[in-house]
Formats: C-alpha cells, sequence, structure tokens
C-alpha cells in the first residue's frame, strides 16, 4: 500500500469514529451531561444578611481640654518669713484648712499695740460726754475725741487683717498640688505656695461651628472620650454657650460640665466630645460590605426570590462597619454582603451562609 493510500484510510477511520461518538452522547443519548434536579439550573454563590433595625443617633464632634471646676495658686499677701507648712501634697482639703503659716509674733504685737490705742481713746469719750452735757467742753473738743477713737478703731481693724492674712487657708475645698515653698522661706507679696484645684467636676470648652449652633442647647448631654481611659465614656451636660461668635473662626465656645466622683479625670487633659443632636430609633442598617458604589451613587443586591435585584439606596451615618439606609431599603430585606463583584441584576444567586448567622435559607 502506498503512502498515498494510507493517508486517506486514516481520515476516513478518524471520521467515521466521530459519526459514532456522536450517535452515542448526543443530544438523544443517554450518556452525555445531565441537567440539575428538577431541571432547574443553581444560582451564583454569594454570601448575604438581613437589614438590622436599630437606633442610630446623630452627633456633633469636637475636641477640647479639661479644666478643674475650681483652680487656684495659692499666693501670699505679704513679705514675711514662714513659720510652717501645714499642708500635705495631694491631700483632699475642705474650705478654710490651714495651709501655711507665716511668722506673726510682730502682727500680733500691733494688733495688741493698736488694741490698746482704742481702748484709751474710748475712754476718753466715755469721760468727755458728762462734759459735754454740762457744756463744760466745747463740742468740736468732743467731735475731736470720737474722731481719734473711730481712728484707733480703724487701726485695730487693719492690725487684725494683716494677722489674719499670716494664717493662708484654703479659699475652695479640693486636691492640692505640690508646694513650691519650704519652712524658713522668707516669701514676698504675690509669691506661689501651692497650687489647689477642685476637681469634683471638670469643665470642658469646645467650640461649636455657626452652621451647627442651633443645634445645641444648655443641658443638653454630651460625652467625652480620653486617652488615658481608652474603651470609656463619661457623660455629661452643656452648662454655658458663649453668646457671641468668634467673627475670626465663625465658631461659638460651648461648656459642658463633666461629672468626676472618683478624680480620675485631671485638669489639661485632651478629650474628644460628642454631642447628641438627633435620634432616629428605628434605623435601617446594613453591613458597610454590602454598599456598591458606583460613581457618586450608591447601591445593594437584595435577595429577591433567588434573584439579585440591584437597588439604589441613600447612605446615611457610618459606624462600626455598619452603614444607614435613609431610603431603599425596609426591615425583612435580605442583601448581598459578599459575592457582588460576579452577579448582575436579576441574575440568580444561592445564599452559602445560611449556616454561619447568615439569612433564612433563599431558594435558588
Amino acid at each position: 500500500m502506498t503512502s498515498r493510500s494510507g493517508w486517506v484510510w486514516a481520515v476516513a477511520a478518524v471520521t467515521v469514529a466521530g459519526v459514532v461518538a456522536w450517535g452515542v452522547s448526543g443530544p438523544r443519548g443517554e450518556s452525555g451531561p445531565k441537567p440539575p434536579q428538577g431541571g432547574e439550573m443553581r444560582g451564583m454563590p454569594v454570601e448575604a444578611a438581613p437589614v438590622r433595625v436599630g437606633t442610630v443617633t446623630d452627633e456633633l464632634t469636637a475636641v477640647g481640654s479639661l479644666q478643674a471646676n475650681e483652680s487656684v495658686v495659692v499666693r501670699t499677701e505679704m513679705a514675711q518669713r514662714i513659720a510652717a507648712i501645714e499642708l500635705t501634697e495631694g491631700r483632699t482639703v475642705k474650705a478654710g484648712d490651714v495651709l501655711v503659716r507665716l511668722d506673726a509674733t510682730e502682727l500680733a504685737a500691733q494688733v495688741a499695740q493698736t488694741e490698746a490705742t482704742v481702748d484709751l481713746a474710748r475712754a476718753n469719750v466715755e469721760r468727755a460726754k458728762p462734759l459735754r452735757d454740762e457744756k463744760l467742753i466745747s463740742p468740736q473738743a468732743f467731735d475731736e475725741l470720737n474722731t481719734k477713737l473711730k481712728e484707733a478703731e480703724a487701726n485695730l481693724a487693719i492690725a487684725r487683717e494683716r494677722l489674719s492674712k499670716a494664717t493662708i487657708r484654703a479659699p475652695f475645698g479640693g486636691k492640692l498640688g505640690l508646694r513650691q515653698v519650704s519652712p524658713g522661706d522668707y516669701v514676698q507679696p504675690g509669691q506661689a505656695l501651692v497650687n489647689l484645684e477642685d476637681v469634683s467636676t471638670v469643665k470642658v470648652d469646645f467650640r461649636v461651628p455657626e452652621a451647627r449652633l442651633g443645634t445645641v442647647a444648655v443641658r443638653q448631654p454630651v460625652t467625652i472620650r480620653v486617652d488615658a481611659f481608652p474603651g470609656r465614656v463619661f457623660p455629661g451636660t452643656i452648662e454655658a454657650i458663649n453668646p457671641r461668635l468668634d467673627e475670626a473662626t465663625r465658631t461659638v465656645m460651648v461648656r459642658a460640665r463633666i461629672a468626676n466622683p472618683q478624680g480620675i479625670l485631671l485638669p489639661g487633659m485632651f478629650a474628644r466630645v460628642a454631642v447628641v443632636v438627633a435620634e432616629r430609633p428605628n434605623a435601617i442598617m446594613i453591613p458597610e460590605q454590602a454598599v456598591v458604589p458606583v460613581g457618586d451613587d450608591a447601591f445593594v443586591f437584595r435577595v429577591v426570590e433567588g434573584k439579585a435585584a440591584m437597588v439604589k439606596i441613600v447612605i446615611g451615618q457610618r459606624k462600626a462597619g455598619e452603614a444607614e439606609v435613609v431610603s431603599g431599603l425596609g426591615s425583612g430585606d435580605v442583601v448581598v454582603t459578599g459575592g457582588q463583584m460576579k452577579i448582575r441584576d436579576g441574575a440568580p444567586v444561592t445564599v452559602i451562609n445560611q449556616g454561619s448567622g447568615g439569612p433564612p435559607p433563599v431558594k435558588g
């Protein structure tokens, strides 16, 4: 057999084999691919979750620094040597507690001397009264005696006031800071002795933009967070709103007061302030990964009777991995949270995460 004849026979054999194969496995054959049971194709596998109905709050956020309810640097009003220090650093004191005693020896002597002058002037006035009544002294002489008595009494008041200032007391209750002087120091008028802080409550000042001024009011609740205590929230209320707007920043200063019974919030701490300006108790919430952005719009895929329905939504707040849906969805809806890139509007889908807390089974 020539080589040409062999090639022809080979082509004929392949052709016959193809015809036989088509007759066995073609559309009418029983050994070809079978459709799924029930004659229904399964949809694209996706993850889905039902919408959640919850409460959403609109918050105005700002930053500020904590201040003590009352704060003062205790200072001396006279030049004198320190006789004794009664305070203990870091101790809580009450209003009127003695903090520092200055050397009052000379001041006490001045008081005693002035008291004697007052006694003498008063006695002179008393002796002169009968003489005045009998007109044995002139009215002018009697008035001079009265004037000397009043001068002596005024000098006594001054001496006693100076003596009282030698004992330095707490002007209000609070916690003492670190003292700046030692026993025996000679202090000058205005010299700092120790700082005193009332931190039973703390204040925080923060600025509110002019456009949001109508959303805040006195006695409105606020919360603050500080870096020193991560995860903790401290509640308070707005105490006052400055009646004057800052023309440079177009903001107004607002002051809130925060209860601090444990004294853990300290003046100077950086605080993040949140003011609740609105609350929506029946808001529709969805996982943030369900949102499909398209240009400036947002969409989600609802699962409806085993198919994906693309729906345009309006998003409100975003918080903690969730997005509020202002319009486009209702309670009871189920949205696709995984696999959106593999589906289109109207495509059949199969939810695969029912066993892990997903939505109830949806027929494909």
